[in-house]
């Protein structure tokens, strides 16, 4: 699992299993992101999986930039990911407004 940030595209890339592991890393980045200036974007294409401390943090992290007026919105969301998301019940997809 790989988080990143880069400050000078506001883009927070996640990677492989997002999951508990690597939650520390994941809230790290986001906060930065939210620290840092412009829109905040979240590129979800190499995830593999995600679980229930993953989802906490970007809707956690969506009321942060809500709260602050500032655009906030993931992309690239995997099919297979969309599909754990529906079994699960969402009907949008996360940051996103998109049918999951």
């Amino acid at each position: 699992m790989a988080v990143s940030f880069n400050a000078k595209r506001g883009v927070v890339c996640l990677e492989g299993e997002v999951n508990i592991e690597c939650a520390a890393a994941l809230k790290s980045a986001l906060g930065a992101a939210l620290g840092a200036e412009g829109p905040v974007k979240i590129s979800l294409a190499g995830v593999t999986g995600m679980d229930v401390t993953a989802l906490q943090l970007l809707a956690a992290a969506e009321r942060e930039a809500r709260a602050a007026g500032r655009p906030l919105s993931a992309d690239g969301w995997p099919e297979a990911l969309r599909v754990e998301l529906r079994a699960a019940g969402f009907r949008e997809l996360p940051l996103s407004g998109s049918a999951a």
